[in-house]
């Protein structure tokens, strides 16, 4: 029943496109929030969505950049390569260089501000949030979203962020080309590699692994500790695993500017001696928002408790030296206590928000990131 179910769901998320199909590529990647049957079916959204027809493919070339793509392209490969909730991809071949077109569904920015309407109250709902307090997170949302179809915004960050990374060892960026770029579409090199899933079915060696997962690893704590800046999107449809242990990045559609207050509070819950220290830790959940001025002291005390379980857990990688993502017991502990919160009755009947709006996007990144290492079975160096 689950297998049916759920490729019935992700046929309607597909054809919806955009902010729905989104929805379904962030489900794919918690492990423990959803049946087997669903996670592997949502996981195509990543990355095999169904593709937009040829005469619209044509259409968005002729309105946006003026020319039809066999006009701008020596090849152009009508069928797309792969597709996925905001955009889809084709092949092309121009003065002999092999490249990726990315090109935008149409209406997918005019749909957000509408999907996001119609999910709101179910979400209200589950959470059991009032109006007010879920508006911050849908306002952060909904920016995120809206960002993701602005591709002229998209282009100029993909060349600012791959130039600052590029010394970054066994990470592969690919060229951007403006000139055959518009605010739909986008041309780029065409970069080699699998997808995560295909990669894996290789059985690559522990060494290929690591070498990868430490790229992965270093790519994220540059763009967090020197850019305050982060690749916020961090699912398996967005990389390219390759055999010799690099990977290819090539998507920077949904990138979050961290502001430095959020960025000292956050990362002094890796620190064992502010954790020790209640009156300092106090002081940061309240800067993160986690507690409230309005909190009573029993609940100041119920959720302190809860919270700091919960940080021990999420940045042991963060306090040694190595850690090897392949331990399946840590994991299990995670989700394990994230089972027991949601199922704490004080949790299920609370309606207030808890976590600044900027934890959304940041915490969505760590665990995608988290979520990749655990499959390539990493063991790294996390030390920074």
């Amino acid at each position: 029943m689950h297998q049916d179910n759920a490729e019935d769901i992700y046929e309607t998320l597909s054809n919806l496109k955009g902010s729905a199909l989104k929805v379904a590529q962030m489900l794919s990647m918690d492990k423990g929030m959803l049946p087997k049957a669903y996670t592997e079916k949502f996981t195509m959204s990543q990355y095999s969505a169904p593709p937009l027809s040829g005469p619209l493919v044509v259409n968005t070339f002729v309105k946006t950049l003026g020319k039809t793509p066999t006009q701008l392209y020596d090849r152009f490969e009508m069928k797309a390569s792969n597709a996925a909730s905001i955009g889809q991809v084709h092949r092309a071949t121009k003065d002999g260089k092999a490249l990726a077109v990315k090109i935008q569904y149409p209406g997918v920015a005019n749909s957000v501000k509408s999907d996001l309407r119609i999910v709101k109250p179910f979400a209200m709902r589950i959470v059991g949030m009032n109006e007010v307090d879920m508006n911050q997170y849908f306002d952060e949302i909904e920016t995120k979203l809206l960002e993701e179809t602005d591709y002229e915004l998209e282009l100029n960050r993909s060349v600012e962020l791959s130039e600052q990374c590029a010394h970054i060892p066994n990470l592969v960026f690919p060229k951007y080309y403006p000139e055959l770029s518009s605010d739909r579409i986008i041309t780029m090199d065409w970069l080699e590699g699998k997808h995560l899933k295909e990669f894996l079915e290789t059985n690559p060696s522990q060494e290929v692994r690591n070498k990868i997962g430490q790229a992965l690893w270093d790519f994220y704590q540059f763009q967090m500790h020197k850019l305050r800046k982060i690749h916020a999107d961090p699912h398996p449809g967005n990389f390219l695993l390759r055999e010799d242990g690099t990977l290819g990045i090539f998507d920077f559609g949904c990138v979050k500017e961290i502001p430095e207050d959020f960025y000292v509070n956050y990362f002094l819950l890796t620190n064992a001696e502010v954790l020790k220290d209640e009156k300092r830790r106090r002081e940061v959940y309240l800067n993160l928002e986690m507690i409230h001025p309005s909190d009573t002291e029993k609940e100041i005390e119920f959720y302190s408790g809860l919270f700091q379980k919960m940080i021990s857990l999420l940045t042991l990688p963060f306090t040694v030296d190595r850690f090897d993502f392949g331990d399946e017991a840590y994991f299990s502990e995670i989700y394990a206590y994230m089972d027991y919160l949601y199922n704490l009755k004080e949790i299920r009947d609370s309606k207030v928000a808890r976590g600044s709006r900027h934890s959304l996007y940041v915490n969505r990144t760590y665990f995608g990131l988290y979520s990749i290492l655990s499959d390539l079975r990493a063991n790294i160096t996390t030390g920074w």
